[in-house]
């Protein structure tokens, strides 16, 4: 039977599978009140589906997917799936591999040369496991001026990737998820392959899994039928459109449905594409140079809920949001394709499986008790709510958070408001993804995010602190990063300091933590440098997944 014949007869058996509704009707409607926040003809929502046995259990859109034209989501639509999309790019490597075309332990460099020489040492699995310490691509481009909304592609990005002086660490000493690392990926396979990731895919991966709309969304002008639109909330209470046209893949861009994604969660138990091999090694966890093992393997998150093994991994990008929650043991999967960019995937797939599996999970402990996707908000005191207010710098990378108080909710100052609800008098829930808590040590406010990427950062409460207008003007000034190949104005004015970009625009808001260190509302840190004489002569930048960029005062 030629390929062409076997994607068809599976597009017929898989498209039965599709219809099969085999989850209880008690069930289905506690499902269905997990998403009743998000059902509605008036707001974008969550396409959502159950896989058991390798086939949909159940399924249902909740909301809308266009609101200009009335369309509501259903498990056909198409939505893009951000990060989700990492373990379609680690599998072609793997492929490649198996066709002898490269080897995970090959140097990066030697697919990609033009990379400086602080890419030496680094291999091509480091990239697949976010140990390389190459910094972020996406953060890179925020601080050069980019938006999402702003064409940009492949070469765009390598170019940023390539003016880099500097790793954030040496290879495999640290885990730090990195964009940068699976962008390169696509590179990788396009100039091992001949062919762009998209293509690649679409020949190895999604056609012979009868994925047939399935694909890396590489044009921003291309048309998909059945896409829904994705939205971010309004501070009025409506909601505005957010695309984006970048047009570079790999870490992020593949656009699917829940009926297609079936799919591709059932070749995790049947191997029919790759073999069962390639599916248990892309499920290995990567281990740092201490031989401490990380959670990260290949484009998924190994890990455990409520006892149970798991195999996950969400997505964020523009107005989408997306999980693949995988309980292997029990060949059942959570999927949540959201277009809604205050949606919170993980969490809504986490209280999926507390209503699907509940026989077999273990009744949440300690701090799980209160899991940020499940437990009801607190009301706190505003006293309680405004100790939280301030700045709060990392002990060991020196990053600064702002906490901001606004209209009695506390909020997060990270590339706008993120709203940090409380699930007890110490532990708030950030999106609904992870929490934070506070604690004191030694009689002192304590920050500890409990998100495994920040490893065992503490952040510290800064004290107020608040130069005057003359101080200020004189950080005011051009600044030069040749590592970004931008310049930033900084402004003072009546609010303090302010940063545009190369457009003119306003990038960043400095709030003053310090004598020359500021925190923003991009959730980056800024120190301003002096010489021997006093004079400022640079700032440094650090954050989060980009460390030490450095700018110089133009004279």
């Amino acid at each position: 039977m030629t390929n062409t014949a076997i994607a068809a007869a599976l597009t017929l058996v898989l498209s039965g599978f599709a219809q099969a509704q085999s989850l209880p009707d008690s069930i289905a409607r506690r499902v269905d009140q997990v998403f009743a926040a998000y059902d509605g003809a008036d707001r974008p929502g969550c396409a959502v589906g159950v896989y058991q046995g390798d086939r949909i259990a159940y399924a249902r859109g909740y909301g809308m997917a266009n609101l200009e034209l009335g369309t509501p989501l259903t498990p056909k639509s198409f939505l893009d799936i951000g990060s989700t999309s990492k373990q379609f790019t680690a599998f072609a490597v793997g492929l490649l591999e198996q066709d002898g075309k490269l080897l995970r332990t090959d140097p990066v460099r030697k697919y990609l040369p033009e990379l400086g020489r602080y890419a030496d040492g680094i291999t091509v699995e480091q990239l697949i496991q976010h140990t390389s310490g190459l910094r972020d691509y996406l953060v890179l481009m925020s601080l050069a001026g980019f938006r999402t909304e702003d064409w940009t592609d492949a070469a765009d990005a390598l170019r940023l990737v390539v003016r880099q002086r500097a790793a954030n660490f040496a290879p495999d000493a640290e885990y730090l998820y990195s964009n940068t690392g699976y962008f390169l990926l696509a590179q990788i396979v396009e100039r091992v392959s001949g062919r762009t990731l998209r293509s690649f895919a679409e020949d190895r991966i999604f056609r012979p899994l009868a994925m047939s709309g399935t694909h890396f969304h590489d044009d921003h002008g291309m048309i998909v039928p059945n896409r829904a639109t994705g939205y971010s909330p309004r501070s009025d209470g409506h909601f505005a459109i957010d695309m984006s046209d970048y047009e570079q893949t790999g870490d992020g861009a593949v656009q699917t449905s829940i009926e297609e994604l079936l799919r591709w969660d059932a070749n995790f138990y049947s191997g029919q594409v790759g073999g069962l091999d390639l599916v248990r090694q892309q499920q290995v966890p990567g281990t740092l140079v201490g031989g401490q093992t990380i959670e990260y393997a290949g484009g998924l998150m190994i890990g455990t809920f409520r006892g149970q093994p798991t195999v996950r991994h969400g997505g964020s990008w523009a107005g989408y949001r997306a999980e693949l929650l995988r309980f292997p043991s029990q060949h059942t999967s959570m999927a949540v394709l959201c277009n809604r960019a205050d949606a919170d995937p993980s969490g809504l797939a986490d209280r999926m499986a507390e209503v699907v599996l509940a026989g077999v999970l273990e009744s949440p402990k300690g701090a799980a008790a209160a899991s940020p996707a499940v437990a009801a908000a607190v009301v706190l005191s505003p006293e309680a709510l405004a100790a939280r207010v301030g700045i709060w710098r990392g002990r060991k990378s020196g990053e600064e958070r702002v906490i901001a108080l606004v209209a009695g909710q506390l909020v997060f100052k990270i590339g706008g408001d993120l709203p940090l609800v409380p699930i007890s008098a110490d532990r708030f829930s950030l999106m609904g993804s992870y929490s934070i808590r506070f604690e004191t040590e030694q009689g002192r406010p304590v920050l500890i995010p409990e998100q495994p990427e920040l490893g065992d950062e503490k952040y510290d409460l800064i004290p107020p602190y608040q130069p005057g207008a003359a101080q200020l003007r004189a950080l005011a000034g051009k600044y030069y990063a040749d590592e970004l190949g931008v310049t930033w104005q900084v402004r003072a004015d009546s609010g303090g300091l302010k940063v545009e970009d190369f457009r003119g625009r306003e990038l960043t808001r400095l709030t003053p933590s310090s004598a020359d260190v500021f925190g923003s509302t991009l959730g980056i840190g800024v120190r301003f440098l002096r010489g021997a004489d006093r004079r400022v002569t640079g700032l440094s930048v650090q954050a989060g997944r980009v460390r030490n960029i450095l700018f110089s005062r133009a004279r």
